[in-house]
């Protein structure tokens, strides 16, 4: 369960150019921190966002995203788990049995299509949109292209004693026979965290609209030593070891250092607590909604955590901790039965990153369907309350994501789902271009506010790479902030500008620059939001991540960027660094156009030997009468 965050407000710094070719390149005093009105979830009251006569507020339809997840109405966050249910039947004696005693069932591995459809869960309150302590219920949609959904009933709300005060995020699991189970976090009345399991009540229905809760809830309790009972959260989707063993990993603080705490069953039922834990760490913020799974390197396909994982393979182990979610790559030791990780890093700042921006929680799942893994996340609004009230909700999922490992072994890749593109439309396209230093090539023919940009960047030299200075790691934003777009440098920035407004007092941009280093070339990536939005309440920060890539092989750097109203998702490096970004332009809530180009402000030329756009049209997500779209 990832609670929401807390933003302190500060005023916000906006400028305007004296021209468009000036753009964002004079020097700009914005600091990039940009407010947010506070998000304390014991808080009953409602703040209410500085307002300046001529800006309203955020509730313009407008805002809302129009191909991204999100329910019709009300607060929406973590993923809790996704399954492809499978159309062979299951074998009556492979059935796992419920009723109010609860029994087991025979375990067999293996994994089924029931109808090919998707099922997304997700942390929801159904009652209004903020996020209410007591309130948090699962929702439940299902869709046949990852792109098209359909909203059901919540397969779950706080009504036992064990999850009274919240149904929070957990994992969906396919068992023998292809019989999909949910563990999931509930808080008891006295804040005590504990783990629960939920079945389907009817498993001839492609669409599994009614679970039930085990009558022997909860099946896993805080009784560890030193264990902190209100960090205890956030069960895994379960794997088979190699003794045939059922495992998963729970989110845990313990004393002075955090954990992944491992537990082992035979049946699904009941659960021991293995004596380590998969992996642990020193950090004193506890590690939510981790996520462990198979990949191997250079191989672009997923991999089943429940059969044989073939020799070479390696393990990423995904926490979501302070405001991001971060991973390390290493071995799964199956005689420790323990993440390794391939380098100990005790500063967790320079540990790598699922998404450099407004990203949280994410959940992943192997698709069976097509033989990849998938992951997805959490965007947050970064409005602020009142403006969440007033248009009556909160909260995205990002385009869901195929992941996979590079084929040194060393970085998580990710790339919007293929299905992705079957919305768009108009395309344009554009060869050959050069961009000199100040230059700027206004992307026409396409919607600027509903958009899937592909940019190739062809650097004519590498000679003027900029050095780089290792401590940048340890805070890319800052350097963002620092070496912004209105910064001339060697070779970059380049990029994208998106939703600017006739005059240019808004404008969000999506940037690289290339520094050398001892033995390598380091690529900085930025989404830099402080004059997205004249507004002077959204959280505009500049996020930013760094990559390594090979000049001396590839001089082409590409980007590509899905905008889609209030939501920004950016590739760089062919999903080397993602940056999921928050936007409230005025111009997206009123009448104006949204204006797009090309730029660059180095010293070097660079070349733009393709550039392709499209509009993306609306998809169905959870709409009145959507079942047509599936």
């Amino acid at each position: 369960m990832a609670l929401p965050w807390a933003f302190v407000l500060l005023p916000a710094l906006f400028f305007l150019s004296s021209s468009v070719s000036n753009l964002f390149f004079s020097n700009s005093s914005s600091n990039g921190s940009g407010g947010r009105c506070s998000l304390c979830p014991q808080s009953p009251e409602v703040s209410f966002c500085p307002l300046s006569p001529e800006v309203p507020y955020i509730v313009s339809t407008r805002y809302r995203t129009a191909y991204h997840f999100q329910p019709p109405m009300n607060w929406i966050n973590d993923p809790c788990g996704m399954n492809i249910s499978a159309q062979t039947p299951l074998n009556k004696k492979e059935e796992l049995q419920y009723s109010n005693n609860y029994t087991s069932f025979i375990n067999i591995s293996g994994l089924m299509y029931y109808k090919g459809i998707y099922h997304n869960f997700y942390q929801y309150n159904p009652h209004c949109a903020l996020w209410c302590w007591g309130d948090i219920a699962w929702g439940h949609s299902v869709s046949t292209d990852l792109v098209n959904w359909i909203q059901l009933e919540p397969v779950i709300e706080p009504d036992n004693p064990s999850d009274i005060d919240g149904c929070w995020t957990g994992s969906a699991t396919i068992l023998s026979g292809g019989q999909p189970v949910i563990l999931y976090t509930g808080v008891s009345i006295d804040n005590c965290q504990v783990q629960n399991l939920l079945l389907p009540r009817n498993l001839s229905d492609p669409y599994l609209r009614e679970w039930t809760k085990a009558g022997n809830n909860p099946v896993i309790q805080p009784v560890v030593p030193g264990l902190n009972r209100s960090c205890f959260r956030d069960p895994t989707t379960g794997w088979i070891g190699p003794d045939g063993l059922w495992r998963i990993a729970v989110g845990a603080q313990l004393y002075s250092y955090t954990a992944a705490l491992l537990y082992k069953s035979e049946d699904f039922l009941s659960w021991t607590r293995v004596d380590h834990p998969l992996y642990s760490h020193n950090l004193s913020n506890m590690w939510e909604c981790p996520d462990f799974f198979a990949v191997l390197p250079g191989y672009n396909s997923g991999l089943d955590m429940s059969v044989a994982i073939p020799r070479g393979a390696k393990h990423a182990l995904k926490m979501s901790v302070g405001y991001f979610d971060k991973y390390l790559i290493g071995v799964y030791d199956l005689k420790r039965d323990a993440f390794v990780p391939d380098t100990i890093v005790d500063d967790c700042r320079l540990w790598l990153r699922i998404d450099y921006g407004n990203f949280y929680a994410s959940k992943s799942f192997f698709d069976s369907k097509k033989g990849r893994r998938i992951i997805w996340g959490w965007s947050q609004e970064a409005d602020c309350r009142s403006d969440d009230v007033a248009k009556g909700w909160a909260g995205i999922h990002t385009i869901p994501r195929t992941i996979w490992l590079d084929g040194n072994g060393k970085q998580l890749l990710q790339w919007p789902v293929d299905e992705i593109e079957s919305l768009r439309t108009n395309e344009i396209n554009h060869q050959g271009l050069e961009l000199n230093k100040g230059d700027l090539f206004e992307i026409n023919g396409v919607d600027t506010f509903q958009a899937d940009v592909e940019i190739y960047f062809e650097l004519t030299s590498i000679d003027a790479a900029e050095p780089f200075d290792p401590s940048w790691l340890l805070d890319p934003e800052k350097h963002c902030c620092e070496a912004g777009a209105s910064v001339h440098g060697g070779i970059g920035p380049f990029g994208l500008v998106i939703l600017a407004s006739n005059n240019m007092d808004e404008h969000t941009v999506v940037h690289f620059r290339v520094y050398k280093s001892q033995r390598k070339y380091m690529i900085l990536m930025c989404s830099d939001l402080r004059r997205s939005s004249i507004r002077p309440s959204p959280y505009t920060p500049a996020y930013g991540g760094f990559f390594e890539l090979d000049l001396a092989k590839e001089r082409n750097i590409s980007l590509r960027t899905l905008i889609d109203r209030s939501a920004v998702e950016s590739f760089g490096g062919g999903g080397r660094v993602c940056i999921t970004s928050r936007v409230y332009p005025a111009v997206l809530a009123g009448v104006g156009k949204a204006h797009m180009y090309a730029f660059n402000n180095g010293s070097a030329t660079v070349r733009v030997p393709q550039l392709s756009a499209w509009t993306m049209r609306n998809a169905h997500v959870n709409v009145e009468n959507g079942w047509s779209a599936i």
